[in-house]
């Protein structure tokens, strides 16, 4: 059942926010002397529960030099960490521009799995984001995409119904895990695919 609310809910990476700059995972194998390809394996293999709060920082980066049989310290699990959410930190300006925009005529939030630490980071980099009526980290609300927890967080956080919400991701996964609850969805590849979809999405302008 809707209340009538207007809520578009966007994924960041991906979306609003670039995809890892590329190269940034060989240069994190070299720094630990891995081989390129094992450690994106690793690095990925290992993810979900650092996304999900169910490990720390140092214990995700612990599991991914055990797996890759590389020695274990402090300065390389921290130097691994801060280039890992330097290598997540970039946005779309248009993306930015066109979702701020928004807010004059629906509510805006924003459900993404990043974990704690880079969560911290990313809003210190983007204040913008504290303009919204809601900012969902899997890191923080211990849930990732596609867990339905994700989206029920959001639901819940803002007292609505699944079908007010618009989410917008650009996997399909996802997508359809938000299908699954009943939210209304747009699997993203373009901006203006978007902006046609939302404009069908919600009310008209007035006059």
């Amino acid at each position: 059942m809707s209340t009538d609310r207007r809520i578009v809910l966007f994924d960041l990476f991906g979306v609003i926010a670039c995809h890892q700059r590329p190269g940034a995972l060989e240069r994190m194998a070299a720094r630990c002397g891995a081989p390129a390809d094992a450690f994106v394996d690793a690095y990925w293999a290992c993810r979900p529960p650092y996304d999900a709060a169910q490990q720390t920082a140092a214990a995700y980066w612990t599991t991914v030099l055990r797996r890759l049989s590389r020695p274990v310290d402090t300065d390389t699990i921290e130097e691994l960490r801060l280039a890992d959410i330097d290598s997540w930190s970039g946005v779309d300006e248009h993306m930015v521009t066109y979702a701020q925009g928004l807010r004059d005529r629906a509510e805006v939030a924003v459900l993404s799995n990043i974990p704690s630490d880079h969560a911290d980071a990313f809003l210190a980099a983007q204040p913008w984001l504290r303009n919204l009526v809601l900012v969902a980290f899997s890191g923080k609300i211990k849930a990732a995409k596609p867990d339905p927890a994700a989206f029920h967080h959001c639901v819940s956080a803002l007292r609505a119904a699944p079908a007010d919400f618009l989410f917008v991701d650009d996997r399909e996964e996802n997508v359809h895990a938000a299908q699954a609850l009943g939210m209304n969805t747009h699997l993203f590849t373009q901006l203006h695919q978007l902006t046609a979809a939302i404009d069908t999405w919600l009310p008209p302008r007035a006059a």
